[in-house]
């Protein structure tokens, strides 16, 4: 909620504006004019008794007044009495009581007069009375005894003083006693009960009387009062206390408050209802007092006048009272005279115009005389409540009072006539600065006298022409308004009066300003205690006005508190609590305008915690709990939380019982016997849950007999001769009744037997020994206490123990169905034998040996279990061309039976898995040497390899593809007449007899031919060469031919590049002359990216460039400083792609060229002597080495390792033999893979369908196997042994 108002201080002038106008032609002090009244005493004028009285009288007039006083209608002559005295130049009297005088000596009715040459003014009849305070008068009070239910009336009756004593009822402490619909004061100032209850009862009932005139305070005696209780209390209807009978008269005054009042007897309170008959109450005026029992209309008027009705009601019935309420007025003004000015000659007018109920008489004096006795003027005549004047004379001046009065008062009023001929004169001061806010009015004052009255005209500068129109207001006081004030209309002003006697000028300025403006209001606010909270108040003001902010809290000054803290443009609140819950409003103050915008801050927080719980209704299983809501802090309750305590099985244990909504109090709550409740309420809101509630009072229900049984009774037997009985004991508060115990009973179901049972304690289990071997039995469990049995529980069906199953499944099949899946079929074995709950049958399988090798592997057993009486299953993931063993066996709770003969299957051959490894070497101009691995898994005999290959240009087009089938007892071959400087890409992979396996991929580059002459480019001879380039793995750099031939012009010629990954060589030729200093610039080929510039030391005629993006194609050129900026033409060449890369940038030294033609010698010495022992069947070293390793025996498998409904199916991996041979970089090697389970086995949710397909799960058990070694029952190649050796 925002609001938002502004008071410009032009409108506050407009009001003082309207009070000029009334005394518009006020005479200025140098002028003769008669006296006027400007200040007097009340006219009931109730003084304290202890101080002196002081009557004030004050006039004005000229020459100045001198003042007299009558009293009681008589002359008071004061200098004969020596206690009064008058102040100096005033008519107040000053009656001296603190030096001996009595007030109650000087009580009566005075009157001021004031005089001078030109008329008398007197003032209204001052009634004089002190103030009055008398005691109590003694009286014996006698002790109210009173039955409970009935009314009761404390009557105060305090003494009569004046004025009329404020009353209010306390007790001996001073606490004022507390007041309610049933308890309240009446306007007379007695107590009424409307019904009392046993706490009325008191014996310090006392009633006080304030006098506030004297600052006093009297006491009554005490009043006791005794509330006697009788079984069962009466119930009554309404009976009026106050006022008697069924109709009343009430008789106010005009403008006066209306109280009217009713106060009911009855059983339970009535409620008080107001109407008015035949019309409708007052808006805005009308409010209720005292719980409805008072009726108080403000500022009444005739039309308030007529029939009001109360009525009071309770359940019994009703009684109503009928209030005739008659309005009646003292004189008010309708026109009250007012002061005339005339100029010789001028006629005038002094009007007296009041009214009342009844209409008020007139009556005119002339300088305190009635009118008929008072001199006579001719040019006066009097008609009714108006006295006209015609060629007034200068001895026509005098003052003339008007009198309207009737039973309720009266109104006397000064209204003086002064004759005078005087030139204008204009009062208000020059050059007078008015500012005032555009858009609101401004009023520039031409206060002026004159008689006779001048004229007044206004101009705008001090040249301009005469102001008319509407856009300005001229008022009879000379005042200029112009209603809606622009900033054009800054400037002068100037006001002209005139009249038969003269003419006077004035000049005003006025400044237009810009209105202050909050542009950034402060906003409604939510925000939970303890929070932070800010108030934004941004303004926007005129530059020439200085600002002024407050901020207020309720219409009232901010807390004196550290917490509020005020900035320039905002409030801010830290820890806020609950008490700065309000309204804030932000206060602009200039010294023309304000402005104010307001916000409401609600603090939040979690509700306060219910109070005053009361359990009524107690019943053996029910009980109604109400409470009283804590203060919701301003989020609204939810719902309420009950929640109990069991004093006598859980103390200080507490449970949930109910809710409800927060709308409700009360609860009808359902109870167990034999508990001791308390109960807590907890209120819940938005913002949190309340703090529990302070306990209810003890409810202890009475004993009954259970009224439920244990649950989830279950029999299981934990050996096969035996029987346990469990279940879910009864809590606490089930058990109904103290004893609790459990009877137990049991038979064999099926069986004509008698049950058998047995009481035990409050436990949980019972164990029944001597039982044959899984056989149902009937069981129940029935709960008992000390007052006697629960109903009759429901059966169970249990089971004694169960045993291991005693047979195998029989007619065990397996289908093979292809190389990694079989089949596997049995046939169930009887129910007697599983001796126990079937839960299904598990199938162990395991690989005996593979095919294709000669060595025998660990065996590594595979479970897979078959939930329920299936009778076949699938086994996934078998390894193609291998031996495998398998049995079955039957599971019940207790574990397995014995396993089934093992019945061997084999698989039939698959493809083979891809080759090993692909190596390519010893690159030539037109061969490659190819070496490659045998496959992991070759899943059958090999029959071949297959080697297909194709080249590839520098564009990355693939060419003619040619393949090749390679033995399989072949592990290297030589490719010749190849194509020099070519990459080409290969395909390898193996066969058998099924069909080709995966392949792997390589690719090789050819070396260049020595000479080093390149091929032109496709484009050559358009102005530049562009020469493609590709990294091979080994990069080779060859020097270029040179040709010396004598330029007819420096020029670089013949730029040549090898590029590799990260790098190129760019070499060059060079004409010209010597000592030439030359740069190279490169840059990504097709990018608009300036060039990079590398200087070249000395004058050599090549450079490396390092630090290149692989796989990225370049620009280059090369270029020579000092030669009119001479560069070659650019050529294009593309880095590898990321790959490791050998350099062999010595490769035409005659050092390593020779060390290379000894290697080459050692190597065809070598590759003869393993050529000559391999066709004698001997071992060279490698192969001795690894057979030193061979693989150790099998171990025995141990079965007891596995865990059921698991799945295990990871292999230990091959650690490098001592001796063999690591990849080179080049070498592509696949990782053993084995198939993974996971679709099949029930642990991971793999299933078939019924149709034969496989559900179950899937587990294994293993033993270490060490890593199998090379089974390829062929010769190593030349290359490896070589390797090897090396």
């Amino acid at each position: 909620m925002m609001k938002k108002r502004s008071i410009s201080a032009s409108k506050a002038s407009l009001v003082l504006f309207l009070c000029q106008m009334i005394s518009a032609l006020d005479v200025p002090l140098d002028l003769s004019q008669p006296p006027t009244i400007t200040q007097q005493s009340p006219k009931d004028y109730i003084v304290d008794p202890r101080e002196n009285i002081v009557i004030q009288c004050e006039a004005k007039g000229k020459p100045p007044p001198s003042f007299s006083w009558t009293r009681n209608g008589t002359h008071f002559d004061i200098d004969k009495d020596a206690q009064v005295t008058m102040k100096p130049n005033s008519g107040t009297l000053v009656i001296n009581i603190m030096n001996g005088g009595k007030a109650e000596a000087y009580e009566g009715v005075y009157q001021c007069t004031a005089r001078n040459e030109r008329g008398a003014a007197i003032s209204n009849n001052i009634v004089i009375r002190p103030s009055r305070s008398p005691l109590w008068t003694k009286e014996k009070l006698e002790p109210n005894q009173v039955r409970e239910g009935d009314s009761l009336v404390l009557h105060c009756r305090p003494p009569v003083g004046l004025p009329p004593p404020i009353i209010f009822w306390m007790d001996n402490a001073f606490q004022r006693l507390p007041q309610s619909e049933r308890v309240s004061q009446g306007l007379n100032g007695d107590l009424y009960f409307s019904n009392v209850q046993p706490e009325d009862t008191r014996e310090d009932y006392i009633c006080y009387a304030r006098f506030n005139h004297t600052q006093t305070i009297q006491q009554k005696q005490p009043i006791s009062v005794k509330v006697f209780s009788t079984k069962p209390v009466t119930e009554r209807q309404p009976i009026l206390l106050t006022p008697t009978g069924s109709t009343s008269t009430k008789v106010e005054l005009r403008g006066n408050v209306l109280l009217l009042e009713c106060i009911a007897a009855g059983l339970p309170t009535p409620v008080i209802r107001w109407i008015k008959e035949g019309g409708e109450l007052p808006v805005n005026r009308t409010f209720f007092e005292n719980f409805k029992k008072t009726l108080k209309i403000i500022d009444v008027s005739e039309a308030d006048s007529g029939n009001y009705k109360c009525i009071a009601r309770n359940m019994l019935g009703s009684v109503h009272h009928v209030i005739s309420v008659t309005v009646k007025a003292a004189p008010y003004w309708i026109t009250a005279p007012r002061n005339l000015v005339l100029s010789p000659g001028e006629d005038g007018t002094l009007i007296c115009r009041a009214n009342g109920n009844p209409k008020p008489n007139i009556s005119w004096f002339a300088n305190g005389v009635p009118i008929a006795i008072a001199p006579e003027d001719p040019s006066r005549k009097v008609d009714g409540d108006t006295i006209i004047f015609s060629h007034v004379q200068e001895r026509s001046s005098a003052v003339y009072q008007c009198n309207a009065s009737n039973e309720y008062g009266y109104l006397l009023a000064n209204a003086f006539v002064n004759v005078l001929a005087e030139p204008p004169r204009v009062l208000t001061p020059a050059n007078k600065l008015y500012q005032v806010i555009a858009d609101s009015p401004a009023l520039l004052d031409c206060a002026y006298f004159g008689s006779p009255k001048p004229e007044i005209e206004w101009f705008k500068g001090v040249k301009g022409s005469i102001l008319r129109g509407n856009e300005y207001v001229f008022h009879d006081n000379g005042t200029l308004e112009i209603p809606v004030a622009q900033k054009d209309s800054t400037g002068t002003y100037t006001c002209v009066a005139r009249n038969e006697l003269g003419k006077v000028q004035n000049e005003v300025r006025l400044e237009v300003k810009d209105p202050t403006m909050i542009i950034k209001q402060p906003e409604y606010k939510v925000i939970q205690r303890y929070g932070q909270v800010s108030f934004e108040c941004i303004i926007k003001h005129d530059s020439t006005l200085l600002p002024t902010v407050i901020w207020l809290k309720d219409n009232d000054e901010l807390p004196d508190d550290e917490r509020f803290l005020v900035g320039k443009d905002n409030l801010t609140i830290v820890n806020v609590t609950d008490k700065d819950d309000g309204t804030y409003t932000c206060i602009v103050n200039t010294t023309l305008d304000s402005v104010s915008a307001s916000a409401v801050l609600t603090v939040v927080a979690r509700p306060n915690p219910p109070f005053d719980l009361e359990l009524t209704g107690q019943l053996e299983r029910s009980v109604e709990l109400s409470w009283i809501p804590g203060d919701e802090n301003n989020s609204p309750i939810k719902n309420f939380v009950i929640e109990y305590e069991d004093g006598l099985h859980e103390p200080g244990v507490w449970h949930y019982q109910t809710e409800v909504p927060g709308t409700q109090t009360t609860v009808q709550l359902k109870l167990s016997p034999y508990v001791n409740y308390s109960f807590r309420v907890i209120a819940v809101n938005e913002i949190g849950r309340s703090q529990p509630s302070e306990p209810s009072e003890q409810y202890l229900t009475k004993s009954a007999n259970p009224d439920e049984n244990p649950s989830n009774v279950q029999g299981i037997g934990s050996e096969p001769d035996n029987l346990v009985i469990t279940w879910e004991s009864l809590k606490g508060f089930q058990s109904n009744g103290p004893g609790l115990q459990y009877k137990v009973s049991w038979r064999q179901k099926d069986v004509d037997d008698e049950w058998t049972s047995v009481i035990v304690a409050n436990v949980s289990k019972y164990i029944v020994s001597g039982t044959p071997t899984f056989v149902p039995y009937e069981i129940k469990v029935q709960a008992l206490n000390d007052l006697g049995y629960a109903p009759e529980p429901s059966e169970v069906i249990g089971h004694s123990g169960e045993d291991l199953p005693m047979v195998a499944p029989g007619n065990v099949q397996v289908h093979v169905i292809n190389s990694t899946l079989a089949k596997v079929h049995w046939d169930p074995v009887p129910l007697k034998t599983v001796r126990g709950h079937l839960q299904g049958y598990k199938v162990y399988y395991w690989k005996v040996q593979s095919l294709s090798r000669r060595s025998r592997r660990h065996v590594e057993k595979k479970i897979l279990t078959f939930r329920g009486n299936k009778t076949f299953g699938m086994l996934p993931g078998l390894e193609p061309y291998s031996s495998y063993k398998l049995n079955v066996r039957v599971v019940n709770g207790k574990g397995e039976g014995p396993a089934s003969p093992d019945k061997v299957f084999k698989t039939p051959e698959g493809v083979p898995s891809s080759p090993s490894f692909l190596k390519i070497t010893n690159p030539t101009l037109d061969s490659l040497t190819l070496e490659w691995g045998s496959p992991t898994h070759p899943n059958g005999v090999l029959t071949s390899y297959i080697l297909k290959f194709q080249p590839i240009n520098n564009t990355h087009e693939l060419g003619p593809l040619v393949e090749i089938r390679i033995p399989a007892n072949e592990s290297s071959l030589i490719l010749k007449n190849l194509n020099y400087s070519t990459r080409y890409k290969f395909y390898f992979n193996a066969q058998t007899s099924v069909g080709s396996g995966s392949q792997i991929t390589e690719e090789a580059v050819t070396i260049m031919d020595e000479a080093g002459i390149l091929r032109p480019a496709v484009g050559a001879g358009k102005g530049y060469s562009e020469i493609l380039f590709a990294t091979s793995p080994v990069m080779h750099t060859v020097r270029p031919t040179f040709y010396k031939v004598q330029p007819l012009y420096p020029r670089i010629r013949n730029v040549t590049t090898a590029a590799a990954e990260t790098y190129a060589n760019i070499s060059w030729e060079y004409e010209g002359p010597d000592h030439a200093n030359f740069y190279v610039e490169y840059g990504v080929a097709g990018s608009k990216e300036d060039w990079k510039k590398e200087i070249v030391n000395g004058s050599r005629s090549f450079f490396v460039l390092k630090g290149l993006t692989p796989g990225t194609a370049y620009k280059v050129r090369v270029g020579a400083e000092g030669l009119s900026g001479f560069r070659s033409s650019e050529d294009v060449f593309e880095t590898g792609p990321a790959m490791a890369s050998r350099q062999i940038d010595i490769a035409t030294q005659g050092w390593f060229i020779g060390l290379m033609c000894a290697v080459a010698l050692l190597i065809l010495i070598l590759l003869i002597v393993c050529f000559i022992r391999r066709n004698k069947g001997g071992k060279y070293p490698v192969k001795e080495k690894e057979d030193a390793h061979a693989d150790p025996e099998i171990q025995p498998m141990k079965e007891d390792d596995g865990t059921f409904g698991e799945y295990s199916d990871a292999e230990d991996h091959k650690p490098l033999k001592k001796g063999s041979r690591t990849p080179s970089d080049r070498t592509v090697k696949k990782e053993d893979s084995d198939d993974s389970l996971v679709d099949y086995g029930e642990g991971v949710n793999g299933q078939f369908n019924e149709d034969g397909s496989f559900i179950g799960q899937y587990s294994g058990k293993k033993e270490k196997e060490p890593a199998e070694g090379n089974e390829s029952s062929e010769a190593p190649s030349p290359v490896n042994a070589m390797n090897s050796f090396v």
